[in-house]
C-alpha cells in the first residue's frame, strides 16, 4: 500500500507542499520539488500560509478564511498561469497545504485533434505537449524517462507531419490555429 501511495504522490501533476506552523516545509512530492528547483513560492503564498496559521492560533479561522484560499499568479520565466490553493488541518497539529496547479498553455489545445490531424503517434503527442509548454529536450527525456536523443527523433518526425521547421514555429502554428483548441 505504501508503494502505490508513494507513485500516485510521485505521478500526480499537481504540486504538494505542507507547513508546519513554523512555516517549515516537511512534505513536498515530486512535482512541487521541480517547481522549486525553477520557481521560488510567490511571497503571497507564504504571506497567506502565516496569516492563517495566526488565525488558527486564536480559533478565528472560519472569520478570516471563510472560503477556499485561492491565489493566482503568472510566474516570469514560465508560459503557465499558475493557481496556488491553501488548505488547512488542525489535526493532529496545524498543517497548511499549498497545492500548486500549472494552468498549461498546452491544456487549451485539442491534443486528439492535433494527433489525428497530423498523423502523430501517441508518443509525439506526448513529447509536442511538453513542447507548447516550453520545456528543453532534457526535460522532456525526465519527465518521460526516455533518452534524449529518442526526444529529438520524435521532434524530428513531428517537424517533417506537420510541415514546420523548428520548435518555434511549431508552436507558433499551434497557437494560433483556432480550429485546434478545445472548445
Amino acid at each position: 500500500m505504501q508503494e502505490i501511495k508513494e507513485f500516485i504522490l510521485d505521478k500526480m501533476p499537481i504540486g504538494v507542499i505542507a507547513f508546519d506552523n513554523k512555516m517549515k516545509a516537511f512534505f513536498k512530492n515530486r512535482f512541487a520539488e521541480k517547481f522549486l528547483l525553477k520557481h521560488n513560492l510567490p511571497d503571497e503564498v507564504i504571506s497567506v500560509a502565516g496569516r492563517i496559521f495566526d488565525a488558527i492560533a486564536v480559533k478565528e479561522m472560519d472569520l478570516h478564511f471563510p472560503g477556499e484560499v485561492l491565489l493566482f499568479k503568472k510566474l516570469e520565466g514560465s508560459g503557465s498561469k499558475w493557481t496556488f490553493r491553501l488548505e488547512t488541518t488542525e489535526t493532529p497539529g496545524p498543517v497548511v497545504c499549498v497545492f500548486i496547479i500549472e494552468e498549461a498553455v498546452s491544456a487549451r489545445l485539442d491534443h486528439n485533434n492535433i494527433r489525428r490531424q497530423f498523423g502523430l503517434t501517441r508518443r509525439e503527442t506526448d513529447v509536442l505537449r511538453r513542447v507548447i509548454n516550453g520545456l528543453s529536450n532534457r526535460d522532456i527525456a525526465d519527465e518521460l524517462v526516455i533518452g534524449e536523443q529518442t526526444v529529438k527523433d520524435h521532434l524530428s518526425n513531428i517537424y517533417m507531419k506537420t510541415g514546420m521547421k523548428n520548435r518555434f514555429a511549431l508552436v507558433r502554428f499551434l497557437l494560433d490555429s483556432p480550429e485546434l483548441y478545445l472548445e
